[in-house]
């Protein structure tokens, strides 16, 4: 019973991997890839509802919300044309995100990967990206994203860069 969260995080991961074989944004794409967030969802819901949270839970959570990211960028970005500088943007991302994790793990000894307001926020504007792809468009989407995961990558690169302890489930840098 009490694993019953770390099965739903393993299945979104099971589920992540996937997509990276089925045509993007198909009907099939669509629903495994909502099952995915439905299942980002659950997994913490229910450990939080069931008094199941650990650690481990955590740092898995984490890989699986990476994992997402990194193949389903890759999936996006070989099959739509972004622009060059969404592009550096994007590049711009990945790099203050890697500079904050090897902060966190150069200042905790573990990767410090956080659980705050803004990264939820990123979490769910990524997840609605092909949504928003399909209503608004290429562009518009772009800026939109690449916003909201500029603040909060800068967010969390600055809390491990100040705070005392690993603090995991900040919820801003306001809570400092």
């Amino acid at each position: 019973m009490k694993n019953i969260p770390n099965v739903i995080t393993i299945t979104r991961i099971l589920g992540t991997v996937v997509l990276l074989f089925i045509i993007p944004f198909s009907e099939l794409f669509f629903i495994i890839y909502i099952l995915c967030g439905i299942s980002d969802v659950l997994d913490g819901m229910i450990a939080r509802k069931m008094n199941l949270v650990s650690k481990k839970g955590q740092i898995l959570d984490s890989i699986a919300d990476f994992l997402m990211v990194i193949l389903l960028l890759l999936v996006f970005v070989l099959n739509l044309n972004l622009p060059l500088w969404g592009v550096y943007w994007l590049v711009s991302i990945a790099v203050i995100r890697l500079t904050s994790l090897g902060v966190g793990f150069m200042r905790y000894r573990q990767l410090a990967s956080l659980h705050t307001y803004a990264n939820k926020l990123t979490g769910a504007a990524l997840f609605c990206f092909p949504f928003l792809y399909v209503g608004l468009g290429l562009y518009t989407t772009t800026i939109l994203l690449c916003f909201i995961a500029s603040i909060s990558a800068i967010e969390e690169l600055i809390i491990n860069a100040v705070s005392k302890k690993l603090w995991r489930d900040i919820k801003s840098i306001f809570s400092l």
